[in-house]
């Protein structure tokens, strides 16, 4: 979560499915991700800023487009016409400027990389959970449901026919990203006292890296004017490959009294 340039990566390139096992086939995804779509801000917002900066100097345009291309979403039928005011979701007229998140046919990256998961729970049953097993079944629905978000995105953001409460829009993805800047590895080794005074007050129950983690991130992201830290939780899942660090980790740290911490929407904030 602190090296920006492995996460983007990882949201980007390819994953190795015939070395993948239940702990590594989605990558940096949970299923939260795939079916309700927690935790793609932060996805996109690293997309965005690695092709906004791509030369250095801010191209807002150049990082529009990269999001439509990565989540551009097949028609169902060629030349598909739009409804009135309806936004395109099939942007396979990306694939030459962006051939490593749209092919051809339309296909998005994210797009591509759920059909390829279900193919590989459906193919290797061996090697998923048996809870994973029936994910399948709930992504039936992903790609109407993926086509219905990318619209979402792209609506205007003062647009007056703008239903429901915390929407995102491509327009709130491109501000952060010009906010926050080029990409960087923000990783860094902590002392070994100060490792060794955090291993010795974890919870029993949480695994040492974790607060470890934590509390790289919040220093890291710390700003002069708040004690606060806004924790990206459904992201964090992902990293640890696993929902028990929003579910479980972070309740008990909090009993701990190590961290503060009220999530809601896949976020919280939080400080030592």
């Amino acid at each position: 979560m602190l090296n920006e340039i492995e996460e983007f990566n990882a949201y980007t390139g390819s994953i190795d499915y015939k070395t993948a096992d239940k702990h590594t086939y989605l990558g940096r995804f949970i299923f939260d991700m795939l079916t309700k779509f927690i935790g793609l801000t932060r996805v996109l917002t690293i997309v965005a800023r690695r092709y906004m900066f791509q030369d250095g100097e801010a191209d807002i345009d150049r990082a529009r487009q990269a999001l439509r291309a990565w989540c551009s979403v097949p028609n169902k039928k060629a030349n598909q016409p739009k409804r009135n005011g309806q936004s395109e979701t099939d942007y396979r007229h990306l694939h030459e400027q962006f051939p490593e998140l749209v092919d051809s046919n339309g296909n998005g990256w994210f797009y591509t990389f759920v059909q390829n998961t279900i193919k590989f729970i459906k193919d290797n049953r061996d090697k998923v959970s048996k809870y994973d097993q029936k994910k399948p079944n709930k992504l039936k629905v992903f790609a109407s449901a993926w086509r219905k978000k990318v619209m979402q995105y792209q609506v205007p953001l003062y647009s007056s026919k703008t239903q429901g409460s915390f929407l995102i829009h491509f327009d709130d993805i491109l501000a952060d990203a010009l906010e926050q800047g080029e990409l960087q590895n923000k990783d860094f080794e902590l002392s070994p006292e100060l490792t060794e005074q955090l291993i010795s007050v974890t919870p029993k129950g949480v695994k040492p890296e974790v607060l470890i983690t934590l509390y790289k991130y919040y220093i890291t992201n710390k700003q002069d004017n708040t004690d606060w830290v806004i924790l990206p939780v459904t992201n964090f899942d992902a990293y640890f490959g696993t929902t028990a660090f929003g579910r479980r980790y972070l309740q008990l740290l909090k009993k701990a009294n190590l961290i503060e911490t009220e999530m809601g929407y896949g976020v919280c904030r939080y400080k030592f």
